[in-house]
């Protein structure tokens, strides 16, 4: 996919990996972003700095679990600056516990945003692209939706889950000129990842570089974007040697 000149919504903008992709659209051509994210201050900080670089940008405040808000919000941003050309999905949220500790409400939390979330606003946008017979769409799963993480059974879920949905959906939207992606960050220096205890032996990338392989990947057009040697390396391992891997997470996994 060539970017220059087209337009791009990207949830989860206000910070991490969000940020940092709006940032490298912004540097690589688009003409506009269409900014998602609830915190409606550290999307305007983002905003300034998209508008800096000579990139008509346009903030949508959203709470992702609203789905009413939502749809209103995609509607009222596809009628103002149609055709909209590429969705980042980047929005989610990780609580970190042991599965038989885990809290209720973080649960429903991280199913609601990094899932559902996820699904209401590809619905909303897939529908519009396949009546321009033209989108890409870029679902942010994780390493964790290849590899499971212990103390991480939840946000694993949601990204295993992620990526089925990407797989099926590029099937579907095929026929549509719409091409589906999954984008699979290692462990990135993130706020969300500030609050989480790391793994052994796990080196955290920046969400510049995260970025920069999407970029990447959109213009080979690849399906499935794996960022980072390591997450070659453990997914090997997954097909590999599962349970040799197992007992590596196992012994490599943080007391929490």
């Amino acid at each position: 996919m060539d970017i220059r000149g087209k337009t791009a919504l990207v949830t989860g903008a206000s910070r991490g990996i969000g940020r940092a992709i709006a940032l490298e659209l912004a540097q690589q051509g688009v003409k506009r972003l269409l900014l998602v994210a609830r915190d409606r201050d550290r999307l305007a900080d983002v905003a300034a700095e998209v508008e800096a670089m000579g990139v008509a940008v346009t903030t949508l405040s959203v709470d992702l679990t609203r789905s009413s808000s939502i749809n209103i919000a995609i509607a009222q941003a596809w009628r103002a600056h149609r055709p909209i050309h590429l969705l980042v999905n980047c929005a989610g949220v990780a609580h970190q516990a042991p599965f038989l500790e885990t809290k209720q409400l973080k649960v429903e939390e991280e199913i609601s945003i990094n899932l559902m979330g996820m699904l209401t606003v590809t619905r909303l946008m897939a529908r519009r692209m396949a009546n321009q017979k033209e989108g890409t769409i870029v679902n942010v799963s994780s390493l964790m939706g290849k590899v499971p993480a212990p103390t991480m059974s939840t946000y694993s879920a949601t990204k295993f889950a992620i990526i089925g949905f990407t797989q099926a959906l590029r099937s579907e939207l095929a026929s549509h000129n719409i091409q589906v992606i999954a984008l699979l960050p290692t462990l990135t220096n993130t706020d969300m990842a500030s609050n989480l205890k790391l793994f052994r032996w796990v080196m955290p990338m920046t969400p510049e570089k995260v970025a920069q392989a999407l970029i990447i990947g959109l213009h080979k057009n690849s399906s499935e974007i794996i960022v980072g040697w390591q997450s070659y390396l453990a997914v090997w391992c997954q097909r590999v040697f599962p349970r040799l891997l197992q007992k590596v997470l196992m012994f490599a996994a943080p007391s929490v």
